[in-house]
């Protein structure tokens, strides 16, 4: 038994029939990629250190790649890290460090939290508390690395705590992404009868990776084990311009090799298709252009080229299913299928062959099939896979 209700089971087979795992099937069907679980391990581990370091992991289309990143979302939750999860697109481009930390801010979650984290644990964080008093000395420390605006706002957080919710929302707000100009700080540090001094310019893109940096301590502040932070989509840098998808490569050696500026407990997984560097890293001269380029780009070289060498050389490929494996997934869908439409689903042949179809492709298959049977059970289904075409040009 699937110890799941019908619709429960009814929303699982949909989540599997458009290839968007839920929970419920995660669960069920577990990552079946052992490799990877073991690297990913071993990220954890890393990240309870203190350390800032990633992994990239590498599919097919419908091989499986979104259902890892739900099941290594799982384990991280239940091992006491806050985990967020950002999809690449037009809108999230990952060559903007801006956009990308304010989906990372934005997806935040934890086990046990159903509002937005970072104001939860805000919330929370009484300045009465120890906790409280560390981060502020941390962020007052020119080790820290940080602009002298989260020191500000970590005393006017203090000071408004309880008493000025709109002040509070307004400084939990800049620590979430959103904008806090000098101006209206200076105010409201007055206002409060609190020192305001001057506040010098600094680069978007450096004060949004200093956010992700105080967003971790914050994190570590109400007990977390560190912060995962999962990219999804991450071939869609491919669409991009050449400029940004040097900016691309470059925010990738950031977030796996530890240059986002400072010391922090985050640790990421990117997923991208398998063909991506045949595609762009040679198909479009990236592996031989880019790196001399960088400048043109604004970014280092070395950050460049040890981006575009993680997605090269250091990408773990999933394993595709064997007939074992195929097996048991088979029985839970089979079984969930059932439980779903209250019938007691016959067996169905889908795709043949045990490793020279996806994932992804194995359980629409099945799914199709059974779906025409409980219609009309004389039919006697014959599945056709017609491949898709990976399009790597701009959007």
């Amino acid at each position: 038994m699937t110890g799941v209700d019908a619709f429960t089971a009814r929303n699982a087979i949909e989540c599997l029939r458009a290839g968007a795992p839920n929970q419920t099937v995660v669960e069920l069907l577990g990552s079946g990629q052992p490799r990877i679980e073991d690297a990913f391990s071993r990220l954890l581990t890393a990240v309870r250190g203190g350390a800032t370091t990633g992994l990239s992991v590498g599919g097919g289309f419908g091989a499986g790649k979104s259902h890892l990143l739900a099941a290594l979302r799982q384990r991280a939750l239940r091992e006491g890290f806050a985990v967020s999860m950002v999809v690449i697109s037009k809108e999230t481009l990952l060559s903007d460090p801006c956009k990308v930390a304010s989906a990372a801010l934005a997806t935040a979650a934890a086990r046990e939290r159903r509002g937005p984290l970072l104001a939860d644990i805000a919330a929370e964080l009484s300045p009465a508390n120890r906790a409280h008093a560390d981060l502020r000395r941390w962020a007052e420390d020119p080790a820290s690395g940080l602009d002298s605006r989260f020191a500000a706002t970590l005393h006017l957080h203090a000071h408004a705590h309880g008493v000025d919710d709109v002040l509070t929302d307004a400084v939990v707000r800049f620590w979430s992404g959103d904008s806090l100009p000098a101006a209206d700080l200076t105010r409201a540090l007055r206002a409060n009868g609190l020192p305001a001094t001057g506040f010098r310019r600094v680069h978007p893109a450096e004060l949004a990776r200093q956010r992700l940096r105080f967003a971790q301590r914050l994190m570590a502040a109400a007990g977390y084990c560190g912060w995962i932070v999962l990219f999804d989509e991450v071939e869609l840098i491919g669409r991009c311009t050449p400029a940004q998808r040097a900016r691309s490569y470059a925010e990738i050696a950031r977030w796996t090799g530890g240059s986002l500026g400072g010391p922090a407990a985050i640790g990421s997984v990117f997923a991208i298709t398998e063909d991506f560097a045949a595609a762009v890293l040679d198909g479009k001269g990236d592996r031989s252009s880019l790196a001399g380029r960088a400048q043109w780009a604004e970014q280092p070289a070395e950050l460049v080229a040890e981006g575009m060498r993680v997605i090269d050389r250091d990408t773990l490929l999933l394993d595709r299913p064997d007939a074992d494996r195929l097996r048991q997934v088979y029985r839970r869908v089979r079984e969930l299928h059932g439980t779903a439409f209250n019938w007691n689903p016959p067996n169905v042949r889908g795709l043949p062959g045990a490793s020279t179809h996806q994932f992804r492709q194995h359980i629409r298959g099945w799914i199709n099939e059974w779906d025409l049977l409980r219609l009309d059970p004389d039919y006697r289904p014959d599945t056709l896979l017609d491949t898709e075409a990976h399009d790597y040009s701009h959007a």
